[in-house]
């Protein structure tokens, strides 16, 4: 993904909606796509309701979900099942209600007793106004928020009629609000599933008074639909392909960190070949191995063969309970040599709710995704809804760093988490305050290796990859 500033902003909107009118057939043409009407029709033949306890009706040619009090979101699902589809439609909700339509939904008894999961193209009223991004329901949460894509942001109208278009063909689920392109995913999990419109769960004092989202226009193409795709956007696509890269991904210069494989391309901290013991490689995933929360004692801390300077990291991970790691980034290799773990900045990677770090540093800033010891993680992207966004232990997350010149950002799953300056005067208070003030000028290198750390508990990593600004 790349930051957007206000000038890339204007420029994408105006491509955007240009390529959206061109891209737009005449009407001649218009006629022979194969659209189907998908509408839901009064009675609600072929679909059937399931989750909480909204109520769904056909109005006047208008699909109308009505919020009901009660915990679970509510779902009106398509019997049919779908695989490579096009599908537009026209959706309006009540400011205070969250709502959006499954792509290739899923549901099985053995998943959750049988709850709807899966890709979901987001209706989101709210002042974050992420509608358009994909969000994976009841599983990953957020594969791609709008948090860099302030012009999909802006067109949205919350309370008013959008526009939405959704393409799911083979790996690839990319979405347009009102004709500009809003989300880009690759993904492998699911190629088959059926539509759901959702009418998600509010408080019950909200839900009394039956706020509404609506549905009309819906039509899809199932026949051969790549035919009729749109055209390619600048959009940055969010690849979830474990260890692998999409030819979008490719083109937009992300390598591999770790091949998924082999030791290729790292090293040991502490000089020498990569550790003999401590790490282990099994089904794509990279495991710093547990030994009592030790730091650095074990096989000890790994990194980069060579050095980076302005880039953007990406990094799966998925901790065990307890657990305690980091992802360091210019790293000094003068620093690396001594007892415990090299010294660099440090993406904290910590399960916050049971290791003691936690609570420790000043204000929260040994807690995940901030930048250890200096800066606590909060969630910049949605003030309004502060909480981070975390998976569980046992389950995957995505760390984000983008370093350009002086600036860094942490990501998490989507998430700004940390922005900062190095070497402004703000960030040298900080050092000052904590434990790196013994180092002069820490944290301003030039350039240096990533580091992953040994900490003595089992964290285990995959998708690490990298692209150079």
């Amino acid at each position: 993904m790349i930051k957007v500033g206000h000038l890339a902003v204007g420029v994408l909107l105006a491509t955007a909606l240009s390529g959206s009118v061109a891209a737009r057939p005449p009407q001649a043409r218009e006629q022979r796509i194969p659209w189907r009407d998908m509408t839901p029709r009064v009675g609600l033949a072929g679909w059937h309701k399931t989750g909480g306890n909204a109520t769904y009706a056909v109005v006047d040619g208008e699909l109308v979900g009505r919020a009901e009090p009660g915990k679970a979101n509510s779902w009106l699902v398509s019997d049919a099942a779908y695989g490579d589809f096009i599908i537009e439609f026209d959706a309006r909700t009540d400011p205070a209600l969250n709502s959006g339509v499954m792509i290739r939904g899923q549901s099985r008894p053995d998943y959750r007793n049988g709850v709807v999961f899966g890709y979901q193209a987001e209706i989101d009223p709210s002042k974050r106004a992420w509608s358009g991004g994909l969000y994976d329901e009841q599983r990953r949460q957020w594969l791609y928020t709008l948090g860099r894509n302030e012009a999909a942001r802006r067109t949205f109208r919350s309370g008013d009629w959008n526009h939405y278009r959704v393409e799911a063909i083979g790996n690839r689920l990319r979405t347009w609000i009102n004709g500009v392109p809003a989300a880009d995913v690759v993904d492998d999990m699911d190629a088959r599933g059926f539509i759901a419109f959702q009418v998600h769960a509010i408080p019950d004092a909200e839900a009394a008074r039956h706020p509404e989202a609506r549905f009309r226009n819906v039509r899809m193409i199932t026949d051969r639909p790549a035919r009729f795709a749109m055209p390619e956007t600048q959009l940055p696509q969010q690849g979830w392909l474990s260890n692998r890269l999409s030819r979008d991904e490719q083109r937009a210069g992300w390598k591999l960190l770790w091949d998924g494989r082999t030791t290729k391309g790292w090293t040991s901290a502490k000089g020498g070949a990569f550790p003999a013991r401590g790490w282990s490689i099994r089904d794509g995933v990279l495991t710093v191995e547990g030994s009592d929360g030790a730091e650095s004692a074990n096989g000890g801390d790994i990194v980069t063969t060579r050095d980076y300077r302005d880039f953007e990291l990406s990094v799966d991970f998925r901790l065990t309970e307890g657990a305690n790691s980091g992802v360091k980034y210019f790293v000094d290799p003068e620093l690396s040599k001594g007892a415990g773990s090299a010294i660099g900045l440090e993406y904290q990677l910590l399960d916050d709710a049971r290791h003691p770090d936690a609570k420790r540093g000043r204000d929260g800033n040994r807690t995940l995704g901030s930048l250890y010891d200096l800066i606590p993680a909060r969630n910049l992207s949605d003030p309004d809804s502060p909480g981070k966004r975390i998976n569980p232990p046992g389950e995957w997350n995505r760390a984000v760093i983008v370093s350009r010149g002086q600036h860094v950002e942490h990501w998490l799953n989507g998430f700004k988490v940390v922005e900062y300056e190095r070497g402004s005067p703000a960030f040298r208070a900080l050092v000052a305050q904590s434990k790196y003030a013994k180092w002069p000028n820490f944290g301003e290198r030039a350039q240096g290796p990533i580091l992953l750390q040994d900490h003595g508990n089992r964290v285990d990593f995959r998708s690490v990859k990298i692209r150079e600004f």
